[in-house]
């Protein structure tokens, strides 16, 4: 017999919690390939600005992590599994290629803006469609949205000219 409750986790309506799901799991998806690429190129950043880019793509790390926990989290506590497992992620996230190995740092800040740029589709699209759905997993998507609107201007900054 297993030790597994039967009670659902959350009040809410199983199918909210369904659509909620379909609109935050890509959310999670393409912030977990951001961190991913973002590590990548954190290490492999190259050029007279490294140090300052180094440390930046650290941080778009750090909140693309914290994110998709967010994400994930709200999910979960509406009684749902959501899978950002590395094959699944690499399978279904929007997000464009990072380049291999050792870059400039204005190749990869334009590359990591690009991934961004396709993380936030995912998440306007999420803000859209949940606002009729659940305000409070409509607010998760704003909230992310506001971190990697500021991401990017920080990343941008680098190489406006």
């Amino acid at each position: 017999m297993s030790n597994i409750s039967t009670t659902p986790s959350s009040a809410i309506d199983p199918d909210v919690a369904a659509g909620v799901a379909q609109f935050l799991s890509p959310i999670v998806v393409d912030l977990t390939a951001l961190a991913t690429d973002g590590k990548q190129a954190h290490w492999h950043v190259r050029g007279p600005n490294f140090q300052a880019i180094h440390l930046l793509l650290d941080e778009v790390v750090e909140h693309a992590r914290e994110y998709a926990d967010t994400a994930a989290e709200r999910i979960v506590a509406l009684g749902l599994p959501l899978d950002a497992r590395t094959q699944t992620v690499g399978r279904k996230a929007g997000t464009p290629v990072l380049s291999e190995g050792f870059q400039h740092s204005d190749v990869f800040v334009a590359e990591i803006i690009a991934i961004i740029d396709a993380t936030m589709k995912t998440v306007r699209t999420a803000i859209d469609e949940l606002g009729e759905l659940d305000a409070a997993s409509q607010d998760v998507a704003i909230e992310i949205a506001r971190a990697l609107e500021k991401d990017r201007w920080f990343l941008f900054a680098h190489i406006s000219k």
